[in-house]
């Protein structure tokens, strides 16, 4: 079993918004969940920090997400799982409480930030060396909306933020996400210059078509597309366009493959359509057409999304825990990927991109 990097895991909203404790092992968490039903997903979860280590998971992308976008208003209430909230300042303490939490956990020895490019590869020798070693993360905000202001990106950065997407789904602050769509806010631009001035990854996922390149015309620091599938192939404007995908390229990007079913099947019907119509090996036709654009295997990887609101209702048949995500490996090798190339899609790309992107102090 390789190791493994995860570009996209929502722990924080597991932990604070759905109340879970992600020492448990999965059985035991589904256990207690089983009678629950304020949210989906509840009782089907995939992962948790014992399986993430049985997984060989030794880095991943941890996020922050908050929404609060012009029409938060519209959208904000008191059910358990929300994640809009009525004003920008109370979206900034929200996710300043998931830091906490990551923090409190770094005090525990149970994870390590990772800021710089030397703490990347520390952690990554010391990791292989030791699987006792805590888990590697590299702190992500999933929508920008908690940046009260563009001024503010300087005061995240040296909180250890590391990577950005401006939006999220509908219309944020600072760009237009999933669904809608439009061009990036006034802010938004700002707040793109100052990624660049403080040296912040930009992550395009979810958002639009116009504010995508509109952030291609302002940005041009280190970027990927941490979760994202392609269009071509699944239809819909959550997934990445193959001249999105030949730009990301261009720049040097890596493109995390997302596992959330409804994005490897086309026509997916949430709630009614179930996980037996759809394999793992959906995702090797996305990261095959992503290669044949580069001509190499160098900018595809893994950005499960596992637990990001959804569960084994909408994961692939074959896919229980994260675990199962390794059975890819046999998969891109009956497909044809060499070794190095499976190494790659599995941790090497990433160590390369973060190994770049991450400033070197």
């Amino acid at each position: 079993m390789r190791p493994m990097i995860d570009a996209h895991l929502d722990l924080a909203l597991n932990a604070l918004n759905y109340n879970r404790d992600l020492f448990l092992p999965v059985s035991e968490l589904r256990e207690v969940e089983k009678e629950f039903t304020d949210i989906k997903g509840r009782g089907r979860n995939t992962l948790t920090f014992p399986e993430l280590k049985r997984c060989r998971v030794g880095v991943c992308v941890a996020t922050v997400l908050a929404r609060s976008g012009p029409d938060a208003a519209h959208r904000w209430g008191f059910k358990r799982g929300d994640i809009d909230y009525a004003t920008q300042h109370i979206a900034y303490a929200h996710a300043f409480g998931s830091l906490g939490y990551y923090r409190l956990l770094e005090a525990q020895g149970h994870i390590k930030f990772i800021t710089t490019r030397g703490e990347l590869k520390a952690h990554w020798d010391k990791w292989l060396a030791d699987p006792n070693a805590p888990l590697g993360i590299i702190l992500s905000m999933e929508g920008a909306d908690p940046i009260v202001a563009p001024e503010q990106v300087e005061h995240w950065f040296s909180l250890g933020l590391r990577a950005v997407g401006p939006a999220h789904y509908g219309r944020g602050q600072y760009a237009y996400g999933t669904a809608v769509d439009g061009p990036l806010s006034e802010g938004g631009v700002k707040l793109l210059k100052e990624f660049m001035c403080v040296g912040m990854i930009l992550d395009v996922t979810h958002l639009s078509d116009q504010s995508f390149w509109h952030a291609m015309d302002v940005y041009d620091g280190p970027m990927l597309a941490s979760h994202h599938n392609l269009r071509a192939l699944v239809p819909g404007d959550r997934q990445l366009t193959d001249e999105q995908v030949k730009e990301l390229i261009k720049r040097g990007a890596v493109i995390g493959s997302a596992f959330d079913a409804w994005m490897m099947y086309p026509n997916w019907i949430r709630g009614k359509t179930q996980p037996e119509v759809v394999g793992l090996e959906a995702i090797v036709d996305h990261m095959d057409r992503v290669c044949q654009f580069a001509g190499n295997a160098k900018h595809v990887a893994l950005g499960t999304d596992l637990d990001g609101g959804f569960g084994t209702e909408q994961t692939p048949r074959d896919l229980d825990t994260i675990t199962d995500v390794h059975k890819l490996e046999e998969v891109l090798a009956r497909r044809g990927y060499s070794p190095a190339d499976i190494d790659g899609i599995f941790y090497g790309n990433w160590l390369r991109f973060f190994g770049e992107a991450l400033p070197s102090r």
